[in-house]
């Protein structure tokens, strides 16, 4: 077993720009006479475009500025957004009206053609349930101004649940101008219609990104709940302030420079939770799944017995105990469509559980023919939920007989990066590592990282397996709980064999924030920052 302590890792990963240190005094006074909410999020925002990246942070933007046409409550029941709907009796055709008052940040009307080019573009990002339901989709188009039809080639039950999901990539809508840039370039601007709008001339990647109220903005008229509900902004600004050195945030945090922390370190919350002025609370009660993927594109891991080999090698203890620390926050859990849920199975995930497989991985890597091809890994050393996965797997993966490049550098430049598809020489990489929803990960057409479509239409890491993408369509037309429940064990079971991605366990990641805010929400998408006020 491999042991690494969390200061080690965090004195390992830390970054101390000295400019850093004064970001946030000049942001907290740069809009005086304005009430201006300050929050350090998990991640330094580098990608605006939502529909290009499946980065959580670029997703916590787009909530910012842009809108959805449903939404989904505590219940995880669809809601009405910028639309309502009606379903034909025949289940093949959908209508969306929408609602009065809409219109973009540049005052143009929102309009049926923008939402149909909007959905147009996100059906074709790496989102997996997104690009599923334009498998089954005949058409979409508007029958007038306020008007989206949707039509179905055969029944499928999950339309409006795809279209409301709350995460990676949403169903953000945005003017048709924009919404017709290709998926693979981003767009040139942030214009949504959404309770905020983005200040790009004081947007400095690295520093801070600055987002002003939408005073044009209508909510709805029912109470904020999850991505559902009225939008009701309670503040001017909202800045977003880098601090990759976590002990820098918490100081701003506890001396009330700043308002709102998304991700405190774990082994700091004991300090933060005797503030008497400071909140400790778990936002996501679903949590999160971590877990590394590797490119099937080229060598090592186009070899499928290597990367069997791999997944031998890793064990989830070492990774959570390095990486959370806490065992109150974290569960072993080798269920693909995460443990205690309907779909959860540990079959294929005992070696994760039990930590017992370098015996047999190295053996396997020898049978493999392994001929000593380093393996690239990107290690963020900005994002305190992803700096110890890379360096703990790195050593068990040297252990096993890997050879390993280990490769730093900060979260926004892996999320550029993992988009390359050359050759590691060139820039490309071989293993990356992240985490997403608990939410997000329940069944095989939600979990965007589980799609075998390769490299025209899969996610980074390009994973090309026909079998899989036959399991899904099996699993998105199936009729009964049973079978859907069979289906996911099968998928797993592939998933498994194909080594599609190694499940690293779940948990669960506190944010704090001063008490001087109120109405912050909880849900699976979060932080958002609509309904929130500060008393000051």
């Amino acid at each position: 077993m491999v042991h690494v302590s969390r200061r080690k890792l965090l004195q390992l990963a830390a970054v101390v720009p000295s400019a850093l240190t004064a970001a946030w005094t000049s942001a907290a006074s740069a809009a005086t006479g304005k009430k201006t909410l300050t929050a350090v999020m998990q991640s330094d925002l580098r990608v605006t475009d939502p529909g290009f990246t499946t980065a959580i942070i670029t997703r916590d933007h787009g909530y910012m500025v842009y809108d959805t046409l449903l939404g989904i409550d505590s219940s995880f029941k669809v809601q009405p957004q910028m639309a309502d709907w009606t379903v034909s009796a025949d289940r093949l055709t959908y209508t969306f009206t929408l609602r009065d008052g809409l219109k973009w940040h540049d005052g143009a009307p929102v309009t049926a053609e923008d939402c149909v080019a909007s959905l147009k573009r996100w059906g074709t990002s790496v989102d997996g349930m997104a690009r599923k339901l334009m498998d089954f989709t005949a058409g979409i188009e508007a029958a007038d101004a306020k008007t989206i039809v949707l039509k179905l080639k055969e029944p499928y039950g999950l339309v409006l649940e795809t279209i409301a999901k709350p995460s990676s990539i949403c169903a953000f809508m945005m003017p048709k101008r924009l919404a017709e840039t290709p998926i693979t370039k981003q767009i040139p601007e942030q214009i949504g219609s959404g309770p905020f709008k983005f200040v790009a001339g004081e947007f400095q990647p690295g520093v801070k990104a600055v987002y002003e109220k939408n005073t044009d903005y209508v909510p709805r008229k029912e109470p904020a709940e999850w991505t559902s509900g009225g939008k009701v902004v309670k503040v001017d600004r909202v800045e977003w302030l880098t601090m990759p050195d976590a002990q820098t945030a918490l100081n701003a945090l506890q001396s009330g420079d700043v308002d709102f922390v998304e991700t405190p370190p774990f082994d700091m919350l004991p300090a933060l939770e005797s503030n008497p002025d400071v909140n400790v609370t778990i936002l996501n009660k679903f949590g999160f799944q971590s877990f590394g993927r590797m490119n099937f594109l080229h060598p090592p891991f186009d070899n499928v017995k290597i990367r069997r080999a791999a997944l031998l090698a890793i064990n989830q203890k070492d990774v959570l105990d390095a990486q959370i620390g806490n065992p109150k926050y974290y569960k072993l859990c080798g269920a693909f469509f995460i443990c205690d849920t309907p779909l959860a199975s540990d079959a294929g995930g005992e070696t994760l559980i039990k930590g017992n497989g370098m015996a047999d991985a190295k053996k396997a890597l020898a049978e493999a023919g392994y001929d000593g091809t380093p393996v690239v890994i990107l290690a963020p050393g900005d994002q305190i939920l992803l700096k110890a996965q890379p360096i703990v797997v790195a050593q068990l993966l040297r252990e096993a007989g890997f050879k390993v490049d280990l490769q730093a550098m900060d979260w926004q430049t892996v999320v550029t990066r993992r988009t390359n598809q050359k050759p590691p020489k060139e820039g490309g990489w071989n293993m990356f590592f992240t985490y997403q929803g608990a939410a997000d990960s329940m069944n095989p057409l939600v979990n965007g990282a589980m799609v075998g479509k390769g490299k025209e239409g899969g996610w980074f890491g390009w994973s090309e397996d026909p079998k899989l993408e036959e399991l899904r369509d099996a699993f998105a037309r199936a009729a009964s709980p049973e079978e859907r429940k069979k289906i996911a064990f099968d998928v797993q079971k592939e998933a498994y064999d194909q080594v599609i991605y190694v499940p690293l366990g779940q948990f669960q990641a506190p944010s704090a924030w001063r008490k001087s805010l109120t109405g912050v929400i909880d849900g699976p998408a979060t932080p958002m920052f609509w309904n929130v006020d500060k008393n000051e």
